[in-house]
């Protein structure tokens, strides 16, 4: 599983995938896209930050950014790029927030209350590494919402979804930058029942070999 740089129709950012038989939490998937590159890398963030931050300067008035799977550098690049001072900048001379969740043992998200009042009454953007099933980002709008804030949009480096619910889900990549991405239920996969073992285990910190 040799990872590859693979080329987009975003000139200056390329995805850096695997190919093969990998488990998420939620999902067994046939592609690993490797976002070290852009979550950890200043160049990198910088180049995603602004063009997510163009889909939502304009007309998202946004309070605090909620980061997911290690987006925080990501997140303080776009939430620098939608408080500039400019034309058609509906956050311009504002200030914004950039704050990641604490998680529970049964994988549940908290904020203490010193963290919660950047959640209660605010508008929050959900930025993620990737949005697959889903199921990640409902349980952050839910989190958000037993809080008091308002979920205003989920952000992804990567989206198999464009909606989630009536929230939108803005992507810099889908699965048509993917030739043959595929994603199945643990239970139904059709590599699992085709005899093909598990190259390796994935999650937002990586992958483990198997």
């Amino acid at each position: 599983m040799e990872p590859i740089h693979h080329p987009t129709s975003k000139e200056d950012i390329l995805l850096k995938v695997s190919r093969g038989h990998f488990a998420t939490g939620h999902s067994h998937i046939n592609y690993y896209i490797d976002v070290t590159d852009q979550k950890f890398r200043l160049s990198e963030a910088r180049k995603v930050a602004q063009e997510l931050a163009r889909v939502y300067k304009m007309d998202t008035l946004i309070d605090t950014i909620l980061c997911l799977d290690g987006t925080e550098v990501i997140a303080a690049c776009m939430a620098s790029e939608m408080t500039k001072a400019g034309y058609m900048n509906i956050n311009s001379h504002g200030d914004m927030n950039v704050v990641t969740p604490e998680r529970t043992v049964g994988s549940q998200l908290i904020f203490r209350e010193n963290s919660a009042p950047l959640i209660t009454g605010q508008n929050v953007l959900i930025l993620m590494a990737s949005v697959t099933t889903g199921y990640t980002a409902k349980s952050a709008t839910e989190a958000i919402a037993y809080y008091g804030g308002k979920t205003v949009g989920i952000a992804a480096i990567f989206a198999t979804i464009d909606k989630l619910g009536d929230l939108p889900v803005t992507a810099l990549f889908n699965p048509k930058d993917l030739p043959g991405y595929a994603s199945h239920d643990a239970q139904s996969c059709p590599w699992c029942r085709a005899g093909k073992r598990l190259d390796a285990l994935v999650n937002s910190f990586g992958y483990s070999k198997l």
